[in-house]
């Protein structure tokens, strides 16, 4: 048996198929998960961390701060008095919070004046949601999972992404809580004008957006009616232009946007360069004594400054490049005619060089992407999200959280894996509930969430993790703690996604795409099985291949809840509210930092 079994567990005797080589291997595992389910009666809840009775909120210490934040110039461009925070809170994160995550207008009595009204507002409303969705088999289960949710964010263990504190809780509304959006556009002026107002919506409610422009036909295609088409790069004017002017939350947080475009698109050289072009106007605007940050007059003056821009290249355009061959440019009308005909490498340069002078474009591998795509069968994966986590079905939504690594290091320098996959399993559940209770822009999305239940568990402070063990980010040492803590999160997710399917059903995609999904969950546990045992502590690894067993065996038989589980997100403002040192995957950039914020201000 994977794991022990509690007294209500009736269904756990199909928790796990015996026998194999593979499960030999695994043998002396954690113990079992925090959260399970009751022969369809709903989740039992076995705390942790909280105790029956006792408020998380009653043990920690409260003390009163003010939360104020100036500029380069020593002026206070935001400031409230009288706040009440954790004392264990860093006044970095204070200022954060305080200054993006309270709602109401200041200086009123609307205003929230302490972290415990804005953790309440957010946990108590998931957990009210999970009562009234019948997830839970008792009252007890459920004032247990809202207690335990309120201290991973109290502690700072856990943190869901920005929508989440913008909108959950607030009274006569509807939230939406995702962060991550994908859009799908057509080759038609309703559908282009309909993508910048989803769009517009989307910034409005503090979520980033993501859209392949490809289908859109390129400058050198003719319009049905006669005349030559704008091509994408010109509609990226316009979109971009919107993205600008709406502040994302209805806050001073910028817009997030995805612009992508294929590599055998006629307009991809356009594409690649539009950007570099216009850094070049904004450099010479800075020399003339314009205000060279990024929101003065400067780049305010110039196109694509609010979008990151990805091409997508394919296993055979990486062919090409390597053997230094022909790349053929097709027409989007009708992908059989080529427009025109240059060198991969020509086009690899290019996009090496624009990248070299401003950050842009990305790449994104589509042949690789596709492989491990669980819904496959339900259509391709074109886009990503603003920060690339995020990869699914176009018109999707995904909504984040992400857990502080740091928070899971014992005293010894060890990893405490059973807080950890218990937190995976408090925040995974959480996050489920969000999905049906939540507000979408557009139909079709709102169908999709329904239909495919994408959720993005991720984590924060890897960076950190391996400096305080004293590992360097870049050696194989460092490479296999990360590839153990991924996989243990991811596992366990997927792990939970089945067994919640066990019990009300797997999404509705499920049925259509069982063989994708179940080849891609035999992938991952491949790779947890291939991780080396000689670098990390033993109950570490055997937790991540455990993990991907119980996942595996658990979704063979009853499917996934979920059509997607978890991501790497670069975790950026609620980093600060969990006082992270470093970001989701990415190592440190310096011991110290310094973040211009959006509408004035510096951290």
């Amino acid at each position: 048996m994977d794991r022990p079994v509690s007294a209500s567990d009736t269904s756990a005797s199909r928790s796990a198929t015996a026998g194999t080589a593979r499960r030999q291997r695994g043998r002396g595992a954690p113990t079992a998960s925090k959260v399970e389910l009751s022969g369809g009666t709903g989740l039992t809840v076995t705390r942790r961390f909280t105790s029956d009775g006792v408020h998380p909120f009653d043990q920690v210490t409260w003390e009163k701060r003010s939360a104020i934040i100036g500029n380069e110039r020593g002026e206070t461009v935001f400031e409230q008095a009288d706040v009440e925070i954790p004392s264990t809170w860093s006044q970095m994160a204070t200022n954060v919070v305080v200054s993006k995550y309270f709602r109401g207008p200041l200086g009123t009595p609307r205003r929230e004046t302490s972290v415990r009204q804005v953790i309440g507002r957010v946990c108590d409303t998931i957990a009210n949601w999970g009562r009234e969705g019948g997830y839970f088999a008792s009252e007890e289960d459920a004032q247990a999972f809202q207690d335990e949710l309120t201290h991973l964010v109290l502690h700072q263990k856990m943190s869901f992404n920005s929508p989440v504190w913008f909108n959950v809780g607030v009274p006569g509304t509807r939230p939406q809580a995702s962060a991550c959006f994908i859009n799908s556009v057509q080759d038609t002026m309703e559908s282009i004008l309909g993508l910048a107002k989803t769009e517009g919506m989307l910034f409005k409610y503090g979520s980033g957006t993501g859209t392949n422009l490809s289908p859109l036909r390129s400058s050198n295609e003719q319009l049905g009616g006669g005349g030559t088409a704008s091509g994408p790069v010109s509609f990226m004017k316009g979109f971009d232009a919107f993205a600008g002017v709406i502040k994302s939350g209805g806050t001073t947080r910028r817009a997030a946007k995805m612009v992508i475009l294929n590599a055998d698109h006629p307009d991809v050289e356009e594409f690649v360069t539009c950007k570099v072009r216009e850094e070049r106007k904004a450099w010479a605007l800075i020399e003339a004594g314009y205000d060279s940050s990024f929101t003065g007059e400067a780049y305010g003056s110039v196109f694509f400054q609010n979008s990151n821009n990805s091409v997508r290249v394919t296993d055979e355009f990486m062919r090409a490049v390597a053997e230094d061959r022909d790349w053929h440019l097709r027409a989007v009308t009708d992908q059989n005619r080529v427009v025109r005909t240059m060198r991969a490498r020509e086009l690899m340069r290019l996009m090496a060089e624009s990248a070299w002078q401003c950050g842009d474009p990305g790449i994104q591998y589509d042949t690789t992407i596709n492989d491990w795509h669980t819904s496959a069968n339900s259509g391709r994966i074109n886009a990503s999200n603003p920060c690339s986590e995020y990869m699914y079905l176009d018109d999707s939504a995904c909504n984040l959280a992400s857990l502080n690594l740091m928070k899971f290091l014992n005293e010894d320098g060890s990893f405490d894996v059973e807080s950890y996959r218990h937190a995976v399993h408090m925040t995974i559940t959480a996050q489920e509930i969000l999905v049906g209770n939540a507000a979408y822009p557009t139909e079709q999305i709102g169908r999709n969430s329904e239909d495919f239940r994408p959720l993005g568990l991720g984590y924060a402070n890897l960076g950190a993790l391996l400096m305080a063990r004293g590992v360097p980010y870049d050696s194989p040492e460092g490479r296999d703690l990360a590839a153990c803590i991924t996989a243990v999160m991811t596992g366990e997710a997927y792990a939970q996604s089945a067994r919640m399917a066990r019990e009300v059903g797997p999404f509705k995609g499920y049925a259509v795409n069982r063989q994708p999904m179940l080849r891609v969950i035999a992938k991952h546990r491949e790779a947890a099985y291939n991780i080396p045992s000689e670098r990390v502590e033993t109950d570490l690894v055997t937790a991540a291949r455990r993990a991907w067993d119980e996942a595996h065996d658990l979704g063979a038989k009853h499917g996934y809840r979920n059509g997607q589980a978890t991501v790497l997100a670069p975790t950026g403002t609620i980093g600060f509210m969990m006082d992270c040192d470093t970001t989701g995957v990415e190592p440190d950039i310096a011991l110290v930092k310094y973040k211009k914020l959006v509408g004035g201000g510096t951290l």
